[in-house]
């Protein structure tokens, strides 16, 4: 029996330190699942409630975004067309009439009253319709009142192309980084993505704002919960077999040893 103990001990050790780990990680997967539901039943309430004033300027600097991202709010400013910026999309789910590879343009808004610079999400155009005279009628001159989700600054990976700033072509929504390259001051860091109101002629296309957050959290504790449940079962396997060999060394001993 001791010989068994030995055998067994190294491995009993080694198990419960893999079970305490996956069992770590399950639990830590449930807790992300329960912040990503509350994360969704605030998103959807924002989206869902009536829009409020841009938060003032003076706050931009400390502001902190999580807790405004998808609020709906109002601007008022006139639209500054000359500078607007393209960030490249393929839009294969549109809700509206176009989609495809294309455009999201992004404006800037001159706030009224000297506040500040806002970069509006007017919509999407099609790869056919990114020069603005072939869409006149959606260019309003004046002022106008924007009804839109404000968003955080979208986060580049190893595999987002770099931004083109001389064709005023960038490749994920950085407000920072288009103010820049479009020569703006004063540019607020966020975004807004307008509402669905039609555009004269039909574009750009809003309302196109995607509130998509994937949830496999719960898929993946049951992964980790299963691998303890595994690994355990291969230990209890395990320590089964080795009990078994020692019962039955010790009985062919037996037999090898009893006097006749």
């Amino acid at each position: 029996m001791a010989g068994t103990v030995r055998r067994l001990a190294p491995v009993a050790v080694a198990t419960a330190i893999g079970v305490a780990i996956l069992i770590g990680l399950g639990s830590w997967q449930l807790s992300r699942l329960s912040w990503k539901e509350g994360l969704v039943a605030r998103v959807t309430e924002r989206i869902a409630a009536e829009p409020v004033a841009l938060p003032p300027r003076s706050d931009w600097a400390r502001l902190d975004l999580s807790d405004w991202a998808y609020r709906r709010v109002r601007a008022v400013g006139v639209f500054d067309h000359a500078r607007e910026a393209r960030v490249y999309i393929n839009l294969p789910d549109a809700r509206g009439r176009f989609k495809g590879p294309g455009y999201f343009i992004l404006t800037p808004l001159a706030l009224t009253g000297g506040k500040g610079i806002v970069l509006v999400n007017r919509g999407f155009v099609p790869e056919g319709r990114v020069d603005p005279a072939t869409r006149a009628e959606g260019q309003p001159a004046g002022e106008v009142t924007v009804v839109g989700a404000l968003r955080e600054p979208e986060g580049r990976n190893m595999f987002t192309p770099a931004d083109q700033p001389e064709k005023r072509l960038f490749f994920d929504r950085d407000p920072k980084a288009i103010a820049a390259g479009l020569g703006l001051k004063d540019a607020a860091p966020f975004t807004i993505d307008a509402d669905a109101t039609p555009n004269p002629g039909g574009l750009p296309q809003g309302g196109e704002t995607r509130v998509s957050f994937p949830n496999r959290h719960l898929e993946y504790a049951l992964t980790w919960y299963g691998l303890a449940g595994a690994l355990i079962a291969v230990f209890l396997a395990f320590a089964w077999r080795t009990v078994g060999e020692e019962r039955d060394g010790t009985r062919r001993a037996a037999i090898v040893t009893k006097p006749r």
